[in-house]
């Protein structure tokens, strides 16, 4: 990446390691990557690979044994667990595979809730952006129980994005649905991206999905073993059965 490029995100020297002996695991072997601003950025590898344990520990949901990781320029691992919490919920989005969704609240309810938490009001100009990018208008008086899953997960995303925040990690968002509705899910990310200047890190084992994405950083055994810029699904599958040979 270009050292002028500004980074949403970035792992330093990151090492994340379970038990001790011979039972030991490094999830994370003393890696280091940066998540450039204004990209979608797709986290690909086998089961085991890191992935995740990567996605959890750059949102702050999950401590590193050793490194830094950094959400702009603020060193998380000096935060206090109140100025974590904070960082998470003011300059950090989430979309799960699981929706998430308050089942008793409409969907514009669902959206702004982190904003009502936090006793700040959303901004009304960029709302409206965001529902209209993933194509909600229609249905937003609707609770969650009166929607369909891509329905459903396009209320997780607007809510992730209407705070406006720094980053989003999405941790396979379109794992619940069939392969048509998770592309409409994916383009509505892409268009977060492209229209509304977001930044996205995606964690999937799809390479449909991943082909959506700006960049794709390959793991395996906690490190990172390859990246490709911009790639067609073919390319990425090839790359995933290079690697796993």
């Amino acid at each position: 990446m270009d050292s002028t490029t500004p980074f949403a995100a970035r792992a330093v020297e990151a090492s994340k390691i379970y038990g001790s002996g011979e039972t030991v695991v490094r999830a994370l072997d003393a890696l280091s990557v940066d998540l450039a601003s204004g990209q979608l950025t797709a986290i690909m590898g086998p089961s085991g690979s890191g992935k995740s344990t990567l996605m959890h520990c750059l949102a702050g949901l999950d401590d590193l044994t050793s490194g830094k990781v950094f959400i702009g320029e603020t060193d998380i691992s000096e935060l206090s667990e109140r100025a974590l919490t904070l960082l998470r919920r003011d300059r950090i989005g989430f979309v799960f595979q699981a929706f998430n969704l308050v089942p008793t609240l409409s969907a514009q309810e669902n959206i702004v809730l982190p904003q009502q938490l936090g006793a700040r009001a959303p901004d009304a100009s960029w709302l409206e952006r965001v529902i209209e990018a993933v194509a909600l208008g229609d249905r937003l008086k609707h609770r969650p129980n009166e929607l369909s899953g891509g329905q459903q997960q396009r209320v997780a995303v607007a809510r992730a994005l209407a705070g406006q925040p720094e980053i989003i990690f999405a941790d396979e968002p379109t794992g619940n649905l069939d392969s048509k509705t998770g592309g409409e899910i994916l383009e509505f990310m892409q268009k977060a991206v492209r229209d509304l200047g977001q930044t996205i890190v995606l964690v999937t084992h799809d390479p449909s999905a991943a082909a959506h994405a700006d960049r794709v950083v390959f793991l395996a055994d906690g490190s990172i073993v390859h990246e490709l810029a911009a790639p067609s699904a073919d390319l990425i599958l090839d790359t995933m059965k290079q690697l796993g040979d």
